[in-house]
């Protein structure tokens, strides 16, 4: 049975969420803490398979508890719980930079906690950082490995420039993503040949924040795709969370386009959809990047998008990933092409598709 501490200044809350996690028999809460001083005590004593820490606390805050943790160089499973509002979603980034796996927001009333829906996603999402890897605590993205990426763009761009077609670049990422995508896309030249589409597993509300993050640290441009973008090379758009991502043919061009619809492989978006509708397009190749995450999304996509398009598949390696899940599940289906570490990942992609 897996062990949970709580950190939550709501005597209400605690009680819910114990209540949801002690319903599941694979866990069990062992402690709870009602600031980030008695968390961080609790974790310089004891380990704990999961940590499921609130943001808003008085005397010391989810963020500061974060920042103390990597201070003493201690290494705990943390999914965070947070309230979803602009500010909460900057908050939230802030929390996934910090080494927090993932992160659940919580309704306002802690009545609407103990619903169906909130109750299966609180307990599948505790799962996966239950079973993920601890974080090693790394550093941020710095001037430095922009210095280095900018050597490797000049090493494969003598090559990378003779690529021909017309061609995008299409990336999955659930669990861990967030961290996952800035050793990726930051490392990514402006003068790289083609779109870059991308879904991440994320509510509605927190994509605009992770496109803004992304977009700070990176040469490519980073946007929260809006309907009607028309897809330009050197741009990448992020689908945005609550609605599945198709790219359709408008005027002769490559276009965003939303759909509203049920979740599929229980994510909304979902890029099965996004590969799929890419089988319409007018793509010579697809090169689609697999990141960390739970579950199988983007297996049966790209397996229907190789029935209509050449597909080069990027998989990122076991050892690099918070989750290995979606990335094996395409690797167990036979349709990897490479399994790349993560710091890797940018630069196969230049090779596959190219720069101006």
């Amino acid at each position: 049975m897996k062990k949970i501490l709580i950190i939550d200044d709501s005597a209400l809350m605690r009680t819910v969420l114990s209540d949801i996690i002690n319903s599941d028999s694979r866990f069990h809460v062992v402690e709870i803490a009602k600031d980030g001083v008695e968390g961080l005590e609790l974790l310089k004593k004891n380990t704990y398979d999961a940590v499921v820490l609130d943001i808003n606390m008085p005397r010391m805050d989810g963020i500061t508890l974060l920042k103390e943790l990597q201070k003493n160089n201690i290494r705990a499973k943390i999914m965070m719980a947070s309230t979803d509002t602009k500010e909460g979603a900057k908050v939230t980034m802030d929390a996934l930079d910090l080494g927090a796996l993932d992160f659940v927001h919580k309704p306002d009333r802690a009545s609407e906690c103990r619903g169906e829906d909130f109750t299966a996603h609180f307990i599948d999402t505790l799962a996966a950082v239950a079973d993920s890897k601890a974080p090693v605590h790394a550093k941020s993205f710095s001037i430095e490995d922009v210095k280095e990426s900018k050597k490797v763009v000049e090493l494969v761009s003598k090559s990378a420039s003779k690529i021909t077609g017309n061609r995008i670049v299409a990336i999955a990422s659930s669990t861990g993503g967030p961290r996952a995508l800035q050793s990726v896309i930051p490392k990514l030249p402006k003068n790289l040949k083609t779109p870059v589409v991308l879904v991440q597993h994320m509510p509605e509300g927190f994509t605009a924040s992770l496109a803004e993050r992304l977009d700070s640290l990176s040469e490519v441009s980073v946007k929260e795709a809006a309907e009607g973008d028309i897809l330009q090379p050197g741009t990448v758009y992020i689908s945005k969370g609550g609605k599945h991502m198709h790219i359709i043919k408008s005027g002769g061009k490559s276009t965003i386009h939303y759909v509203d619809g049920p979740t599929r492989e229980g994510v909304r978006p979902c890029a099965n959809f996004m590969y799929e509708s890419l089988m319409e397009s007018d793509y010579d190749e697809v090169c689609c990047v697999v990141l960390t995450g739970m579950g199988a999304d983007g297996t049966e996509g790209i397996k229907n998008l190789k029935s209509k398009k050449k597909v080069h598949v990027i998989g990122q390696d076991e050892s690099t990933c918070t989750v290995y899940g979606m990335p094996k599940a395409v690797a167990v289906a036979g349709l990897v092409d490479q399994v790349v570490k993560l710091d890797d990942v940018a630069q196969e992609i230049i090779m596959n598709v190219g720069v101006n």
